[in-house]
């Protein structure tokens, strides 16, 4: 979960440290311990991290620059900052960096494309509406039917809402990352690649990194032995750093909170995530607009790219707008906050949704039409999937 990054990738790393492991006395200083503790597994982690260690041990990057950030100027004023606003000892940070490697790979999967291509809602559909998704969706719902009930229960949020966007993120727990997670974030944070955003885009990884190192020390984690995608993310739901302190929950009672082995966890945290940013139990994520001339020209003047709902719905039916939503008291509900969802793909007709406070929520995920429609989409073919 990150911004507008795609979710997940299957990429393989390496395993950058050829040196010995500082001893536990030393970690204790920056408060990071080695995590002696056994973890709660479900089949999904153990098969996950058992991939991840074989291909870290096995696959290498085609650039990898050690030492890099020793002794850096940059990365010392950031070890300044946070031994000044968090607590951490500056000699074992400094440790700590000067084993942290350059990602290359990272840094290029990070840079926006040379010529950047059309959007094509088509296209991007396809790669998560598939049967992979669809029926591993009805597996997961159906081992995990307990939890997901008792986590749509608790944070109103739909039992296939939560199991999309695992499916999405990483078809359920199958694709995690392999990235270790504080060479992704460091590097990102001090060389992002050329872009008309980098010095916003490193200030927020530095953030993401900070909230690593205050992740593994709360934790009681050795930060190195967190491996995630390349832009940081994190587990079975793709959590950054900072989402998982602020958002992640101990769902299995286990008083641990570990969204790769975790699959309660994962489950959880989401929908916790989703209730903390709004969602509206039992309210609708979108509508259809009818399909006539007159509608679609007033959703293609509507469509101004804005996620968060500043219409009314009043706005367009005054307008003219039809609805394709049988159901819909569209007297009642003149009021309701709405924006217009557009969907393009080259050489077709755009198409056009009504997305209402709940899909704006979806954005709060990855700030994305595609990727909250996409998770929508997917959703409604898992239950649909899944019905007797």
């Amino acid at each position: 979960m990150y911004d507008s990054f795609p979710p997940a990738r299957t990429r393989l790393t390496h395993r950058p440290d050829n040196g010995r492991h500082p001893t536990v006395a030393a970690l204790g200083k920056l408060g990071i311990a080695l995590c002696i503790g056994a973890l709660a597994v479900t089949s999904v982690g153990v098969h996950a991290q058992a991939r991840a260690r074989q291909a870290a041990q096995t696959e290498f990057e085609e650039e990898v620059v050690p030492q890099r950030y020793a002794a850096n100027p940059e990365v010392d004023a950031f070890i300044n900052d946070i031994v000044a606003r968090d607590g951490f000892d500056r000699t074992e940070l400094q440790k700590v960096f000067s084993r942290v490697v350059f990602s290359q790979t990272a840094a290029r999967l990070a840079a926006p494309p040379a010529t950047p291509g059309q959007k094509n809602w088509t296209n991007y559909e396809k790669r998560f509406l598939d049967n992979t998704r669809i029926n591993g969706g009805v597996r997961f719902w159906n081992q995990n039917a307990a939890t997901l009930a008792r986590a749509a229960k608790a944070y109103g949020v739909p039992e296939e809402i939560i199991v999309a966007i695992i499916g999405v993120e990483t078809i359920y727990g199958r694709n995690m990352g392999n990235f270790r997670t504080i060479d992704a974030l460091t590097t990102l944070a001090f060389d992002y690649p050329p872009a008309r955003n980098r010095s916003e885009r490193m200030a927020l990884f530095r953030k993401e990194l900070e909230n690593l190192l205050l992740y593994a020390r709360e934790r009681g984690v050795d930060p190195f032995s967190i491996y995630g995608s390349y832009a940081g993310a994190i587990g079975i739901p793709q959590f950054m750093p900072s989402s998982i302190r602020n958002y992640a929950v101990d769902y299995s009672g286990d008083g641990k909170i570990n969204l790769t082995s975790d699959v309660a966890d994962a489950i959880g945290s989401v929908a916790n995530f989703l209730k903390q940013h709004g969602w509206q139990a039992g309210q609708p994520v979108v509508w259809n607009i009818a399909g006539d001339r007159g509608s679609q020209g007033l959703a293609e003047a509507g469509a101004d790219g804005q996620p968060e709902p500043h219409w009314k719905l009043g706005d367009f039916i005054k307008a003219g707008m039809l609805m394709n939503e049988p159901k819909l008291d569209v007297g009642s509900a003149l009021d309701t906050p709405v924006l217009i969802v557009d969907l393009p793909t080259p050489g077709q007709a755009t198409q056009y949704r009504m997305g209402l406070t709940n899909f704006y929520v979806l954005t709060r995920y990855n700030r994305s039409f595609f990727y909250a429609m996409s998770v929508y989409d997917l959703a409604d073919a898992i239950k649909a999937a899944r019905a007797p």
